[in-house]
This record gives structure tokens, C-alpha cells and sequence, in this order.
């Protein structure tokens, strides 16, 4: 600080020695910069800010950090044992089905309740890479706005952004893949025919008519958006998420 302080007063003093014209303090910040620049003050003066991020860095950043989510999310359910072996993700058997479930269990019949919880969960992890494409196009088309409102918003920001931009594309890709999953399944398959065969006499039983390719299809989109989000929270709050150099600019500012 003591060198920083003599060489103000040096600038200064040599400023007011030259000729009294109206540029002079021109020739002091022309001065002034560069000793700033030099080494030994930039040193001690150290950095006050952030540089500035550009209106291209802030996209990039939130693009990257979008691709990250959604790609680790995609591989980690994407996967055998996606669904069926992550507990914060698995789909259960729907509610209206749980005496069904709690029937077959009782009368020790567990192997086929276990199998009708894992061919749902199966078919949701064949369902989920067909994600890939629709969150690449939703990425792609990501404006300013978006990505300003984004990287200032709450730690799910971005989930929001996808499940606003993918929901309904996804749940129509997925449809089709689920419900082949299902239909080539023994027992799904076997449900799925007992309550087209058994229409209102299911319902003694309190056991309405469920679709459950939907409810399928719908808890799979739920589970994606659940890992994306956990992702997005991770990048945001932890800086070892931050794997480069610009995701560590972009989200270390917004954090500031």
C-alpha cells in the first residue's frame, strides 16, 4: 500500500507541474493506467471483480451446464436398474393397484408383484435416451432471456426451462416405447388384458381402470427431471461440478 501511495503522490505532483492546460488530467489517468498495469501495483491491487461476462459466454455457460444435467441424468436411467435400483426415482406400483399388490403378497406371491414393479421400471429405462434429442433441440433454441433468467433463478431454473420447453415431446416419445415394453411383458401384459376383458367387475375389488402406459410414461418424465434438477443444484452450489473453465465464470458470477 506504502508503494501504491508514493507513486499517486508522485503522478500527482507531476501533473501539477505541467502547464495549466484543460487536457492535464488526460496525461494523469494515461499515467495512472499505466502504472496499474505494471506488476508491482497490479499485484497489490489485486482484483476488485469478476471480468464481465459477454451476452455469448452467459448462453454458452447455461448451454453447457443444460447438456451436463441432462446428459448425466439420461445415462444414469437410461441404464438397467435405472429406475428399479435408485430408490428417488423408482416407480412404485400405482396407488389404486397397492391392493392388488398387498393380495399377491399375502398369499406369498411376491415374485409376481416384484415383476409387475420391475416391468414398469424397466420400461421406463428404455424409454428415457429417446430424451437425448428433445432436450438437444430444446438447448439449441435457448435465447438470451432464457438464459439470463436461468442463471439468476432458483437451483431448479433450468429443470424449469426443459420441462417447459420437452414435457409433452417427451411424454409422446416415450408412449410407444413404454407400451411396447409393457405388452411384451408376461405379467403387465397379463394385467393389461385382464382389465380390458374384466371392465366394471374390477371394481369390487376398488381397482379402477388404469392406464398404465401413462402413469408409466408420466413417472419416467418425473424421475428425469428429478436427476436433471439434483444436477443443475450440484453445478450450481458445489465448484467441483463446474468442469470448465466457463461453467466456473458463469456460475461462480451468479452466485456473487
Amino acid at each position: 500500500m506504502r508503494t501504491i501511495f508514493l507513486t499517486v503522490l508522485f503522478l500527482l505532483a507531476g501533473a501539477l507541474a505541467l502547464p495549466t492546460r484543460a487536457g492535464w488530467l488526460d496525461d494523469l489517468q494515461k499515467q495512472w493506467e499505466a502504472v496499474q498495469k505494471s506488476p508491482a501495483v497490479s499485484g497489490s491491487l489485486g482484483s476488485t471483480a469478476a471480468a464481465a461476462l459477454s451476452d455469448e459466454e452467459v448462453i454458452k455457460g447455461l448451454k453447457e451446464a443444460l447438456s451436463k444435467g441432462a446428459q448425466t441424468a439420461i445415462a444414469t436411467l437410461g441404464k438397467e436398474g435405472g429406475y428399479l435400483n435408485n430408490l428417488e426415482v423408482k416407480i412404485p406400483l400405482p396407488d389404486e393397484l397397492r391392493k392388488v399388490e398387498k393380495l399377491l403378497r399375502s398369499l406369498g406371491q411376491d415374485k409376481y408383484a416384484d415383476q409387475f414393479v420391475a416391468t414398469m421400471n424397466h420400461a421406463a429405462e428404455k424409454a428415457v435416451p429417446e430424451a437425448a434429442g428433445l432436450f438437444a433441440d430444446a438447448v439449441s433454441q435457448m435465447s438470451l432471456t432464457d438464459a439470463k433468467a436461468i442463471l439468476k433463478g432458483p437451483d431448479d431454473a433450468a429443470t424449469q426451462y426443459f420441462r417447459k420447453t420437452s414435457e409433452a415431446r417427451l411424454k409422446e416419445r416415450f408412449r410407444p416405447i413404454v407400451q411396447a415394453a409393457t405388452d411384451q411383458a408376461g405379467v403387465t401384459a397379463a394385467y393389461k388384458k385382464l382389465m380390458q376383458k374384466a371392465g366394471p367387475t374390477t371394481q369390487w375389488l376398488g381397482v379402477g381402470n388404469t392406464d398404465l402406459d401413462t402413469y408409466v410414461e408420466s413417472k419416467a418424465v418425473d424421475g428425469l427431471f428429478k436427476l436433471i434438477a439434483a444436477e443443475e443444484k450440484r453445478i450450481r452450489q458445489d465448484p467441483l461440478a463446474r468442469t470448465s473453465e466457463l461453467l466456473k465464470r458463469v456460475f461462480g458470477a451468479a452466485v456473487k
